[in-house]
């Protein structure tokens, strides 16, 4: 029987954005001079939000990547907040940014232990190597995410692009590894 519901955490979602025009990056370490930009280094400018707490990556193509959200809603937020401080301080932006969330990491604890070592060979698309890594690598077709287990209960889940898919992919494998007796409760 389990003991709890898999408690789920969303750790950061990665959202990519475009403004459709070029942008001058100099421009904007000018205008904000705490963003960093070393395009000897890396092509991309940082621009950091304290609220909500992020980090959006400005190309000069107009790209943009948004990175540390804890939510959707956030990740939108977040670029949103960034293109208006943009056109604030006078960096011409004549369309609105297209927002399409990647990837959603969330982190999983399942409230009792995991035994891997039956679960890899019990889940189908698994992989369990612990010389070279600790956790079981599982690969979920629906929805499509791939899930690391460790023997602690723990989980971390990656690929969804919609928190929801983060959800149903936790409670799919919770069901099966309750199904299939791969999961210890301490009495």
């Amino acid at each position: 029987m389990p003991q709890t519901k898999p408690i789920i955490s969303i750790e950061n979602v990665v959202a990519s954005a475009s403004v459709d025009q070029k942008i001058d990056l100099n421009d904007i370490t000018k205008k904000f001079p705490e963003t960093e930009y070393h395009p000897e280094q890396f092509p991309g400018l940082v621009f950091r939000l304290a609220n909500p707490r992020t980090a959006t990556l400005i190309f000069r193509t107009g790209k943009m990547v948004c990175t540390g959200g804890k939510s959707e809603a956030m990740a939108h937020k977040a670029v949103n907040t960034v293109v208006k401080a943009l056109r604030k301080g006078k960096i011409k932006i004549k369309n609105e940014p297209v927002i399409k969330v990647q990837n959603i990491v969330a982190a999983i604890n399942l409230g009792g232990k995991i035994h891997l070592e039956l679960a890899a060979r019990k889940l189908p698309r698994s992989m369990y190597e612990p010389e070279q890594f600790p956790g079981l690598i599982h690969r979920m077709l629906e929805p499509k995410t791939v899930i690391l287990l460790f023997a602690s209960g723990k989980l971390v889940c990656t690929g969804a692009k919609k928190e929801e898919q983060v959800y149903r992919s936790v409670n799919n494998l919770h069901s099966v590894l309750e199904e299939k007796k791969l999961m210890m409760y301490d009495a």
